[in-house]
């Protein structure tokens, strides 16, 4: 089994969705969607109850941090309690992209990490430009989760994991200027690694100007393997009992 923690595989994205869960599931790849909105929550939850292989990931995206409503945060309250829903994600916060509204985004983050709170449920964090904040805004907080294509240092890497939290590992390890992402994971080993691809983006080096799919995990797993000196299978192995841990898949 390989678990791919981070995916917007749903129809908003992409026209054949439905046909990239089907092959993903032909090639034993359990599937984590993750939404953004209003309507990728709603496809990703749809998703995760018509196929065995998908579960959901729900949450609001920095991007909606100037316009969500609390009737937006009382939607999202009733779906985090619907059966397949393992996470509240993809959250967090953007510098790079926009840092003019910093304090709307961390607004935003905290009520996302207080509705994680009362489902008890863990996290898919996006942080870009912004770790130092993250990670003060996390301590506060009881919740443990990922850190999706993780940008910062090693040192930080470590202090997140003492946290509770596991790296999530895409595409982007696989880029050849990309040597901070390799000694980020040459420092923290295998067991605080999860596997993702984040399709249709970030695809990897050998489907560099393609849209990523689920089934581009395997460069994922041979670059990882090469860089740790281990075997591929004990890579699908340990991240997959990784995110069985942090998510409570069976």
């Amino acid at each position: 089994m390989i678990i791919d923690t981070h995916c917007h595989i749903y129809n908003s994205e992409m026209e054949n969705a439905e046909e990239i869960i089907k092959e993903a599931q032909k090639n034993n790849i359990i599937l984590i969607l993750n939404g953004t909105d209003l309507e990728s929550n709603e496809e990703a939850l749809k998703l995760s109850e018509d196929y065995e292989n998908v579960y959901a990931a729900l949450g609001y995206f920095y991007t909606l941090a100037d316009e969500i409503t609390d009737e937006d945060i009382a939607i999202l309250d009733n779906q985090l309690e619907k059966d397949k829903v393992i996470a509240v994600g993809e959250i967090g916060l953007d510098y790079y992209k926009r840092k003019e509204n910093k304090d709307k985004q961390i607004e935003l983050f905290e009520k996302m990490l207080n509705l994680a709170e009362k489902h008890e449920l863990p996290i898919i964090v996006h942080s870009r430009k912004a770790m130092q904040d993250t990670y003060d805004i996390l301590k506060k907080h009881n919740v443990v989760g990922s850190m999706h294509s993780y940008q910062g240092s090693c040192e930080m890497a470590v202090e997140f994991i003492k946290l509770g939290f596991y790296i999530g590992v895409g595409g982007t390890v696989t880029y050849k200027n990309n040597k901070k992402a390799r000694k980020m994971l040459n420092k923290i080993g295998i067991g605080h690694v999860l596997l993702e691809t984040d399709s249709p983006y970030l695809p990897p080096e050998e489907k560099r100007g393609e849209m990523n799919t689920p089934l581009n995990i395997k460069y994922v797993i041979k670059k990882i393997a090469e860089e740790l000196d281990i075997e591929e299978s004990e890579v699908i192995e340990i991240t997959a009992e990784n995110a069985k841990k942090l998510f409570e898949i069976t």
